[in-house]
């Protein structure tokens, strides 16, 4: 809510608000600020202020009137704009202030990843976000990491590990620990097929930098992971989009991309699929794997939430014994975040130049970090916590699917997992951007399409949004919303 003070007027208020959200990204470049008078309907404010902030913006050099579409965010593309940056909202000859009747919306940009991540880390307000990619912290407080830590911070332990690069693959302690631990859902994979990396996100990127090259064609499932689709396309690669359905990927489009593209790689989550939930089914992992040798290409499979999931769950690398799969998966969303231990597990023939790689990228990783880790695994810490969030996660859920279908919500997908699909009935970007005033993160279902779109979709996060506060709050914006229309 803005309020009148002495030291600022409400249109300063105003501009501040959005000059802060382009700044740190979550208002990405292109996007279209809210024309003035549905601006004023949500602020609570008169058209004349709204007019003052947008001003102030465009005199910040923040953001760029388009003739008779309205404002949008600088995006470093000034030239293809037709209206100088220092036209002002006064000129009501050459801006309008609303979409012309019959015109549709400017298209918006690429996905920007970067502006969800910032807001998670910014720390939009107090309250639990419902569009986190990850557990509250409190959640995670355990008592064994200290001991862990501690246990190999001894004085001699702490000389060597630190005084000396760790081992090129990671900690072999580590590596060992995860070949035991892969055993158990299947996936057969010696130590000297593991290599640690920075988190998961990490080891994804190895993959990706080893494999391809500029230009090539990868796979991707749509919905997806933003940020796989944004780094995908930071590196140069052309993605294409497979649709995801409960049993797995759309097979006919994947045939048929296969022989139109020859793709190089195909992206998965097998396991609790973001932001579905969906896991694959046995048939339709079969036929992904007859594809991948029909065609000559690789599958990674993230498996970040495999701690969340039952061990009989199917794993492409379990059936296809790492020949064409590349397993990856890390201890950021279960356990440790700050300490960024992920890992991959590797075809033996790619090994090498996958070392190469991460040498290339990050010499080695923290062995002092690499084997505390390790003590949790051995000392079972992990797996009787990961059997607490588990439990507790199943309670927030049931919770959570009940507070959305009182406000109005559906599920798109059988609620599994950390997160929910919901279909909130109207556009998730204006939601999100509404909600956002009053200190809630939404992640719009635009954000998981590789070219991004409008959608009525929304992934939430179970852990965080069991608060009936929230689920109030959005089903009045939402009538709002609707209202205005």
């Amino acid at each position: 809510m803005l309020i009148k003070t002495d030291s600022l007027t409400l249109a300063e208020q105003l501009s501040n608000r959005f000059a802060e959200r382009i700044r740190t990204r979550l208002l990405a470049p292109g996007a279209r600020l809210p024309s003035v008078r549905l601006c004023a309907q949500q602020q609570g404010v008169s058209p004349s202020t709204v007019v003052a902030a947008y001003d102030q913006l465009l005199a910040q050099g923040l953001v760029l009137a388009e003739r008779n579409r309205g404002f949008y965010v600088r995006s470093g593309r000034e030239k293809d704009l037709k209206v100088p940056v220092n036209a002002s909202l006064h000129d009501t000859n050459s801006i309008a202030t609303d979409d012309p009747p019959g015109r549709p919306s400017k298209q918006h940009v690429p996905i920007n990843a970067t502006a969800l991540i910032r807001g998670m880390f910014h720390g939009i307000s107090d309250k639990p976000q419902p569009g986190m990619g990850v557990f509250p912290s409190d959640w995670l407080q355990t008592s064994f990491m200290q001991a862990a830590v501690r246990r190999v911070t001894q004085k001699s332990e702490l000389d060597s590990y630190s005084l000396h690069y760790g081992e090129p693959a990671g900690d072999l302690g580590l590596r060992q620990s995860l070949a035991i631990k892969l055993a158990a859902i299947n996936v057969q994979a010696q130590a000297s097929q593991i290599i640690t990396t920075v988190g998961a996100t990490h080891a994804l990127d190895v993959v990706s930098r080893t494999l391809l090259k500029a230009g090539d064609c990868v796979m991707v499932e749509e919905p997806g992971w933003a940020i796989e689709f944004a780094r995908l396309d930071a590196l140069g690669m052309r993605i294409l989009a497979v649709p995801r359905g409960p049993d797995g990927p759309d097979l006919g489009m994947m045939a048929q991309l296969c022989e139109a593209h020859a793709p190089k790689l195909f992206v998965s989550v097998s396991v609790l699929h973001n932001p579905t939930g969906f896991c694959l089914s046995p048939g339709s992992a079969h036929r992904v794997l007859q594809l991948a040798n029909q065609h000559n290409f690789h599958i990674v499979e993230d498996d970040t939430y495999s701690h969340l999931a039952p061990e009989h769950a199917i794993r492409l690398s379990a059936l296809d014994g790492l020949q064409r799969t590349i397993y990856v998966s890390g201890f950021s969303k279960i356990l440790a975040p700050g300490w960024r231990v992920g890992f991959m597990a590797a075809p033996t023939a790619l090994f090498e130049r996958l070392l190469d790689t991460k040498l290339l990228a990050t010499l080695t990783t923290p062995a002092l970090l690499e084997k505390a880790m390790a003590y949790c695994i051995d000392q079972g810490q992990l797996r009787r916590h990961a059997e607490r969030i588990r439990t507790r996660l199943d309670l927030a859920r049931s919770r959570s699917v009940k507070l959305a279908l009182a406000a109005g919500c559906t599920f798109a997908a059988p609620p599994a997992g950390l997160f929910g699909w919901v279909d909130t009935g109207m556009d998730t970007d204006r939601l999100a951007q509404r909600m956002l005033d009053l200190g809630y993160l939404l992640a719009p279902g635009g954000l998981f399409h590789a070219a991004r779109q409008p959608s009525t979709l929304m992934r939430i996060n179970f852990a965080t949004t069991q608060d009936a506060q929230f689920w109030k709050v959005f089903a009045r914006v939402q009538s709002q919303a609707r209202s205005a229309k």
